[in-house]
């Protein structure tokens, strides 16, 4: 289990951690989502101990590791860019952390075998790491972070420059792997989707602080403000609350004639922007069997009934 208490962290006059308390148990994920230069990085550093915090204390399974060294607390980090060492191969690249560690060479090539045969990559152990694709080279990444067996973690962005259905499979090849080796995990992401996707619990960052801390589903159904709202992806966003898709009826006979400003065409379905009599713009999904048999144009207008009971207040 992973524990920050109460960190604090500045850089000349700016506060990049004000007071963070924040918990991650084993085979867990916790999601750090924030915009760039919110301090999400900064706060990933300090768990790892790439740098040190100004106050509070950083405890894992109940030790204070504060001033331990980071080469000294077994935590791993697969970060974005992959940082492979491209004179290896593949096995090797996974070897590497293992003999750092004074594991026997045999060894340490039973067990980075086995990591890559786990990541979907036995067989490719003397392949030139440049030769790799992306979703190859992340792959011997966390194969060389898990192979470890570290206390904890560390995912800065690593799914961000990858091809949307690679993204989609590493996260839950991660996640599957989060769990079977029980380890305590924190992802720092921009993005609401991959944060969703993977975490048991959220912490929004917002200017060094977290403005809001609960599991996908309490973040979903009850966003502190119209901030937290846009940040976890959530449309048709007002000042004091956001009406979410369930709360749309298409085509009803007691909705209100709204007139369609914008048709965005995605693979899974329509996006529409509708100007609606009371609650302004809105916009509407609508999956392709929809859209196509009532061939819906721009300029044309339609019955939407907003379900009130559905609106979803700001606190």
């Amino acid at each position: 289990m992973l524990e920050l208490k109460n960190i604090h962290k500045q850089f000349g006059h700016k506060t990049v951690s004000d007071n963070i308390n924040l918990s991650v148990e084993k085979g867990k994920v916790l999601a750090i989502l924030g915009p760039s230069g919110c301090g999400k990085s900064t706060l990933l550093n300090i768990a790892a101990g790439l740098v040190q915090p100004d106050r509070g204390e950083i405890w894992i399974n109940g030790q204070n590791y504060t001033f331990t060294p980071p080469e000294k607390r077994n935590i791993a980090i697969v970060f974005q860019d992959y940082a492979l060492l491209p004179h290896l191969n593949t096995l090797d690249n996974v070897i590497f952390g293992l003999k750092m560690r004074g594991i026997d060479a045999q060894e340490a090539k039973k067990r980075a075998e086995a990591a890559l045969e786990e990541v979907g990559l036995s067989g490719e152990n003397i392949r030139n790491i440049n030769n790799l694709s992306g979703g190859e080279q992340q792959r011997v990444s966390l194969a060389r972070a898990l192979v470890t067996e570290p206390k904890l973690l560390l995912l800065d962005e690593p799914f961000s420059s990858l091809d949307t259905g690679l993204r989609q499979q590493l996260r839950q090849q991660t996640s599957q792997h989060i769990q079977r080796h029980n380890i305590p995990a924190i992802l720092v992401t921009h993005d609401p989707e991959e944060a969703f996707d993977v975490a048991d619990h959220l912490a929004l960052m917002q200017g060094g602080r977290i403005v809001q801390y609960g599991t996908p589903n309490e973040l979903l159904t009850a966003p502190t403000n119209a901030w937290s709202a846009r940040l976890i992806g959530a449309v048709n966003v007002k000042e004091t609350y956001y009406i979410p898709q369930q709360a749309l009826h298409f085509q009803h006979s007691q909705g209100a004639l709204s007139r369609i400003l914008h048709i965005f065409r995605q693979p899974e379905y329509c996006r529409f922007t509708l100007l609606h009599p009371k609650h302004g713009e809105i916009i509407l999904n609508l999956s392709w069997e929809f859209a196509m048999q009532y061939n819906l144009q721009i300029n044309d207008e339609l019955n939407l009934l907003i379900d009130e009971d559905k609106i979803i207040f700001f606190k």
